[in-house]
């Protein structure tokens, strides 16, 4: 059956961020007509500062009147978890996998919705590396690593992708239930993309411009990266009867 979009949750985990997640609400909600969202899910946990919550509950007491605002404690662990119980509560049609620390520039998740409105079945994903998009403040040594390993990956998977790892993209929400999750951490991203490609979802590449956060500490260690190879290894062997719930 051919998905519709209905409308997008908003699902940002957030950790140490405050004027970033004060500011990625902001924008989500001066550039997307109020019908497009269903909700904002903020997701904590027990490490989130303080300050992060207060700042989620001023974005919730500013916006509830206009669309839902949550705040989810998260139960699973690590990044991977919190996404995924944000997933498991979002009510619409489509969900986003974005940041809350402005690496994903919020300023697009209103293209996403227009292609997804004329795509609905398929992915729309960020892209840094085609013409348009680009890369700010982004360490050198990763840079040239990050390149490599988008070529690599998208040879083992036999796709024309250009980015990945970046998981700044828009999913219909029952092709995201309908997955087995098995990553917790950061290859959790990787496996956003990798396991739909390996069912035969289409994927629609848009440029970004990533800029690199200037607040809170990034909880993705660079040496942690490379378990990014066993995560794609495991994945494309994988039976395709594997990957989907049963």
């Amino acid at each position: 059956m051919r998905e519709k979009f209905k409308n997008l949750s908003i699902i940002l985990p957030a950790m140490d961020e405050t004027y970033s997640l004060r500011q990625t609400a902001d924008t989500i909600m001066s550039t997307c007509r109020r019908e497009d969202l269903a909700e904002i899910i903020i997701v904590v946990c027990d490490r989130s500062t303080p300050e992060c919550v207060r700042t989620a509950e001023e974005i919730r007491a500013k916006y509830s009147q206009s669309i839902p605002v949550f705040i989810h404690h998260q139960k699973k662990p690590f990044v991977g978890g919190a996404v995924q119980e944000g997933i498991e509560m979002a009510s619409g049609s489509h969900v986003v996998l974005m940041s809350s620390d402005l690496e994903t520039d919020p300023n697009l998740i209103q293209e996403f919705i227009r292609l997804e409105k004329k795509n609905p079945e398929k992915i729309v994903t960020a892209t840094r590396w085609k013409k348009g998009g680009g890369f700010k403040g982004y360490n050198k040594v990763k840079l040239v690593a990050n390149c490599i390993f988008q070529r690599l990956i998208a040879i083992l998977f036999l796709v024309n992708l250009s980015d990945i790892t970046y998981a700044y993209r828009i999913f219909p929400k029952e092709l995201m239930l309908s997955i087995r999750w098995e990553e917790l951490k950061h290859p959790f991203f990787l496996e956003t993309a990798l396991k739909p490609i390996r069912l035969g979802v289409k994927f629609i590449e848009i440029p970004v411009k990533w800029t690199a956060r200037t607040e809170g500490v990034s909880q993705n260690s660079f040496w942690a990266n490379f378990k990014y190879f066993k995560t794609a290894w495991h994945v494309r062997f994988m039976k395709k009867e594997d990957i989907r719930n049963r």
